[in-house]
């Protein structure tokens, strides 16, 4: 993979509530569906692309913002074999809800959906490369980088503040108790007859019902979940063998695979950020 097609991350220990990725050519970059627990904002930085977003497809284009909520099924892909570049940052939802909390945009400290999926205005698009700049850059000193992400946050959080997302229809209990289950047990094997037994739900009726209240079937979900906790293994600084057994994954190269199929990334390359503090 030549330098411009790896992607680039940058991490601050100190600042463990935002992560920067880079990727300079993204002709090779295709995702399959899958979601974060966290808030993510990108930027097109060039080119153009699809993004897939729970039911919702767009054709996005250099200068382009696209947001994503925590748990929202979304993907995105080249088209045809044309060139794309993009800047992504993912938010730790529990600290963006505490900004949007002590600025007044939220009555409880609870997270609360935004309804924006792409914004095309040019001073949000510059602002971010900006921000984004700054985290880049070794030279500028934690104050300025927690500075820069502060107020670009706050203040894209202030013009998104009166739009806020239609909640779903909430899952039927049983729905969310499975997802519970699935949460708690990421890593352990659990097979279709389990989930039925659990719910007393019929094999075509539960794949059918979780995936239209979740976005994803049942393992599709678990897979999700178990490159999640395979993410924040790595994160940690787990060898990968470890981090694939921890994640559930029965054998290294099946990791692999599935990290770099939902990722786009392979699992050394999230490990070692190219991009330092």
């Amino acid at each position: 993979m030549s330098d411009a097609t790896k992607p680039l991350f940058w991490r601050d220990s100190r600042m463990p509530h935002v992560e920067l990725r880079k990727v300079e050519d993204g002709r090779k970059i295709c995702y399959a569906p899958h979601s974060h627990t966290h808030w993510s904002l990108g930027a097109i930085t060039a080119g153009e692309s699809t993004f897939r977003y729970r039911s919702d497809r767009y054709h996005v284009s250099a200068g382009t913002l696209v947001l994503m909520n925590p748990d929202w099924m979304h993907a995105c892909s080249a088209i045809e074999d044309r060139p794309w570049a993009y800047l992504m940052l993912y938010v730790d939802s529990d600290w963006l809800t505490q900004l949007r909390y002590q600025a007044g945009l939220l009555a409880e400290p609870h997270w609360q959906d935004i309804a924006t999926a792409v914004l095309g205005e040019p001073r949000w698009y510059e602002g971010y490369c900006h921000m984004a700049e700054c985290l880049l850059d070794s030279n500028r000193d934690l104050l300025d980088k927690q500075t820069a992400v502060v107020e670009y946050l706050a203040s894209l959080m202030h013009e998104l503040a009166g739009q806020p997302a239609q909640p779903l229809p909430e899952a039927p209990a049983m729905l969310r108790e499975l997802a519970a289950y699935l949460d708690e047990n990421a890593a352990q094997d659990i097979s279709l007859d389990d989930l039925c037994e659990r719910s007393g739900y019929s094999p075509g009726h539960l794949i059918r019902a979780f995936k239209q209240h979740f976005g994803f079937t049942p393992h599709a979900y678990l897979v999700n979940r178990r490159i999640q906790l395979g993410q924040r293994e790595l994160k940690g600084g787990m060898p990968i063998a470890e981090a694939a057994l921890n994640a559930g994954f029965s054998d290294q190269p099946h990791f692999q695979r599935t990290f770099k199929r939902l990722v786009a990334a392979t699992p050394k390359q999230y490990r070692q950020p190219s991009l330092e503090k």
